[in-house]
């Protein structure tokens, strides 16, 4: 028996078979959980069919307007009823912001990062709440950049901080509703994302030499906590930031 037997978990962000959400969806599929997956657009579809089963249902979903939210949960709904879970691990930022100062960034790009990183989730708690069983959970993925200034993070460090506090305000609003919402700070991994930001090769060197055994953190370990997370044994943990990173964190 698994922790997640009979339950539906829809994953938003996989995009290959490095990414910590493709490691969410093992963990889950490993712990008896039928998972739903969403997709920007025909590329990253295409992309998802070449290591996913198409017995895996993919939805159509770019998280860029709201409303494609509402439509792709409605169409999750007909065709598999209410979910159990969402796991949220989508951010995105101008390259441009990365590579140079904060102050160099313009309110269009700023306003971009913030719409993609933070109120995709908001959306999607809107939304999926509404197709959710009662003590469904929602989670995450954010990263210490939040609360450090990490080099080369900039825009995407503040737009975290603002997913941290998003996931405390809504799980307060969804306590009605017995719904969790919990984030993940996961350690540096090499993945699509983290290769966006520059020199991402010293930035994974520098988290993994900080974690506890000198081993860096894998995708198995960050979607072991993640269906943890979504199961009825963190029946306890709400609003809350679990990091898993092996300690880096500490230092």
């Amino acid at each position: 028996m698994g922790l997640l037997d009979n339950k539906k978990i829809i994953i938003m962000g996989v995009a290959n078979k490095s990414s910590l959400a493709f490691g969410c969806m093992q963990a889950i599929i490993n712990q008896g959980g039928q998972v739903i997956l969403t997709y920007q657009n025909d590329r990253m579809k295409r992309s998802l069919d070449r290591f996913v089963d198409d017995s895996v249902l993919k939805v159509e979903c770019d998280v860029a307007k709201p409303e494609n939210i509402e439509i792709a949960f409605a169409n999750i709904a007909e065709k598999v009823g209410k979910v159990d879970g969402i796991v949220h691990a989508i951010a995105y930022a101008e390259k441009s912001d990365l590579d140079n100062k904060v102050t160099d960034g313009t309110l269009d790009s700023f306003s971009l990062a913030q719409n993609i990183s933070v109120y995709s989730l908001i959306a999607a708690a809107k939304y999926g709440h509404e197709i959710m069983n009662e003590n469904g959970a929602i989670v995450t993925l954010t990263y210490m950049g939040s609360e450090r200034a990490i080099p080369n993070y900039n825009v995407m460090g503040i737009a975290k901080a603002g997913l941290e506090s998003a996931v405390r305000y809504l799980a307060r609003d969804l306590a009605d509703k017995a719904i969790r919402v919990n984030a993940i700070s996961a350690g540096a991994v090499k993945t699509l994302a983290v290769t966006g930001v520059k020199n991402h090769g010293d930035l994974i060197k520098i988290s993994d030499e900080r974690t506890v055994d000198g081993v860096g953190v894998t995708i198995e370990e960050v979607g072991n906590a993640a269906a943890f997370l979504l199961s009825p044994f963190a029946s306890g943990i709400v609003g809350d930031t679990i990091y898993v990173d092996k300690g880096t964190h500490l230092i």
